[in-house]
C-alpha cells in the first residue's frame, strides 16, 4: 500500500523480494510517484531506471541501492535474461529525511554502491518474516531492523569512501612527485593521465582538487619558482635560465615570468641584487 504517516519518526510499510529466472520482464510504472520512500538493494542481475524523465536509462548493476522519495518519477524494469534479483522496502514516518541524512544519504542522490553482501539478504528477509508474522512490538522490531539496515549500508559506503581517498591521494602524491622530479621536461597531461589508467577530465578535476591548481598551473609555479632561484643564487643568463627550466622561446619564459612575478625576469635580477 502507498502510504503516508507521521505519527512516528520511521514506520516500516512493506518489504519484499524479486528474483527473475524465466519471467521476461517486471515494470513499474509510477509517473507521480509513492507517497513513502522506498529502498530497492539490487543483489544480482541489474535494474533499468529512469530517472526525472522517462526517456532517460540507467542501468544500475548488482551492488547499489536506489532511493525514491515521495512523488518522484518511478519508472523502472527487471528483466529475466539478466537473472535480476532486488530486495525492496516502502517506509515513511515524521523524521525519515533526518533519518536518511543521518546515515549518509543525502537529498540529492539516488544510487548508492554499497555492495552485495548475505548480511543485507539476511535483514531484508528478517524484516519480511516480522511482517508475515506480526508478533508483539513488530512495529518497533521493523524500525530496529530498518535503522541496522541503513546502518551496514552507511558502514560500506564509508569504506569504499576511504578506500577512494586512498586511491586518489596516493595517485595525486606520484603525480606531484613526478611533476617536481621532471617539470623542466616537455610533460603531456593526457599522456600522463592515460599511462595511469585515468581519464584526463577526472585528473585534472581531482589534481586541482588536491594542490589547488590544474596540473599545467602546478608545472608552469614550477618552472617559474626554479627560475627565480636560478636569477637570485646564479649568473646564468636569462636565456641559460630558461631553457633550464624547460622553455626553449626566452621571450615566452620572460612574459610568463612577467605574468606570474610582476617583474621581467632581468628586472626582477636587477632588484634582488640591489637588495643584498
Amino acid at each position: 500500500m502507498d502510504f503516508k504517516d507521521k505519527s512516528r519518526p520511521l514506520i516500516v510499510g512493506s518489504c519484499g523480494i524479486y528474483r527473475l529466472s524465466e519471467h521476461p520482464k517486471i515494470p513499474t510504472y509510477r509517473p507521480r510517484g509513492r507517497v513513502d520512500f522506498q529502498i530497492i538493494y539490487i543483489a544480482a542481475g541489474c535494474g533499468h531506471f529512469h530517472f526525472d524523465t522517462v526517456d532517460n536509462e540507467t542501468i544500475v548493476p548488482a551492488g547499489n541501492i536506489v532511493i525514491f522519495r515521495p512523488k518522484e518519477l518511478q519508472k523502472y524494469e527487471y528483466y529475466g535474461e539478466d537473472k535480476t534479483e532486488v530486495y525492496w522496502i516502502h517506509f515513511t514516518g515524521s523524521d525519515v529525511k533526518n533519518i536518511l541524512r543521518k546515515y549518509g544519504f543525502p537529498d540529492n542522490e539516488r544510487i548508492f554502491p554499497v555492495g552485495t553482501s548475505m548480511e543485507y539478504e539476511r535483514v531484508f528477509k528478517r524484516i519480511i518474516i516480522e511482517l508475515q508474522r506480526c508478533q508483539d512490538n513488530y512495529e518497533e522490531m521493523l524500525t530496529l531492523l530498518l535503522r541496522h539496515l541503513l546502518i551496514i549500508f552507511q558502514r560500506e559506503l564509508t569504506r569504499e569512501h576511504v578506500l577512494k581517498n586512498e586511491y586518489l591521494n596516493h595517485e595525486m602524491d606520484t603525480a606531484v612527485t613526478y611533476f617536481n622530479e621532471n617539470y623542466n621536461r616537455d610533460i603531456n597531461i593526457e599522456e600522463y593521465a592515460t599511462s595511469k589508467g585515468m581519464s584526463v577530465s577526472w585528473f585534472i578535476r581531482n589534481f586541482k582538487k588536491f594542490t589547488g591548481s590544474t596540473p599545467m598551473q602546478f608545472i608552469v609555479a614550477l618552472r617559474v619558482n626554479n627560475a627565480q632561484v636560478l636569477l637570485e643564487a646564479t649568473n646564468y643568463s636569462i636565456n641559460e635560465i630558461s631553457k633550464i627550466v624547460g622553455y626553449d622561446n626566452q621571450l615566452y619564459f620572460s612574459r610568463l615570468f612577467h605574468k606570474l612575478k610582476g617583474d621581467s625576469p632581468r628586472d626582477y635580477r636587477k632588484t634582488r641584487k640591489s637588495e643584498i
